[in-house]
């Protein structure tokens, strides 16, 4: 039995959870098939498990309502460059976001991407290929590890992404995660972002040299040689571990991870539709938020 997002969706909101036979995958030992089992899984109370662990900008503060129905909608997303269902998730989040868009009274949308890493331990220049490093890392053997990579893409091919595990270039993710708090300072972290996610699934590029994120940067539309001075001097180094530091409070331990309108989380990659039911049900609460004047 497997529960849609929209499913989910509702029995969170309504406050019951899921019965344990509806997540997928719930037994799987290896982390990408215990990646699939969030696909669908979970959406609670941001604030509420929160309320004692928040910084400024990601915070549990309530606004004044009447001013909330004009706000964009705010979703922080938690991800790695390296995760190969970050970037289906951020591609689905945008078909929603797409969807909700059609609709007469649709709210705007801001996204911010916040740093994860996976593997911090990974060296810039690792020996071998995503097989190898699955086989070595996760303790499964070539064909356990090439059944995984199939799984997962299938699942980039059905929202539109072509990964090529075949010429992906396995490396640490530190700087990548640097460069893009140097993108958001710049206002084109979304160019950014898409532009590393695109580099490295499907183009086998190298984002573990700080020489190859620069020029990255560059075609994303920013200067190259401010990103490679950025980079060079870890001055958003500690961004990154502010954001690890949040991620722990809010108890992630997978990514992608979503918190939208700065209440509710959404872990895994979920499907287009449950992502735009999600954004229409904020929208609508915000509506039911405003009263009027005494």
């Amino acid at each position: 039995m497997f529960f849609t997002a929209a499913a989910f969706i509702h029995l969170a909101l309504s406050g019951r959870r899921p019965p344990e036979n509806a997540l997928r995958g719930a037994a799987a030992a290896d982390w990408w098939s215990a990646a699939t089992q969030f696909i669908g899984t979970v959406l609670f109370n941001i604030r509420t498990a929160t309320r004692d662990h928040v910084r400024p900008g990601i915070d549990a503060r309530v606004p004044d309502v009447r001013s909330r129905v004009t706000e964009p909608i705010r979703i922080d997303v938690w991800s790695d460059i390296a995760c190969p269902w970050c970037y289906i998730g951020k591609r689905n989040l945008e078909t929603g976001i797409a969807q909700v868009a059609e609709d007469g009274d649709a709210p705007e949308v801001q996204v911010v991407f916040h740093s994860y890493e996976l593997s911090p331990d990974t060296p810039e220049d690792f020996d071998g290929g995503e097989v190898q490093y699955l086989t070595a890392h996760r303790g499964v053997s070539e064909e356990q590890a090439q059944q995984m990579l199939d799984r997962v893409g299938a699942m980039a091919a059905d929202a539109g992404l072509e990964y090529r595990f075949d010429i992906l270039r396995h490396t640490n993710t530190l700087k990548a995660h640097e460069l893009l708090h140097f993108a958001r300072e710049q206002g084109r972290q979304g160019d950014v972002a898409e532009r590393l996610m695109a580099a490295y699934f499907t183009e086998g590029r190298h984002l573990g040299r700080i020489e190859e994120l620069a020029t990255l940067a560059g075609e994303a539309g920013l200067d190259p040689t401010a990103a490679a001075e950025a980079l060079r001097s870890g001055r958003f180094a500690p961004a990154v571990a502010a954001d690890k530091a949040q991620a722990v409070a809010y108890g992630i331990t997978a990514v992608p991870f979503f918190v939208i309108d700065e209440k509710y989380g959404v872990a895994g990659a979920q499907p287009a539709d449950g992502f735009a039911q999600i954004l229409r049900r904020v929208r609508d609460e915000r509506s039911d938020e405003v009263v009027a004047p005494a």
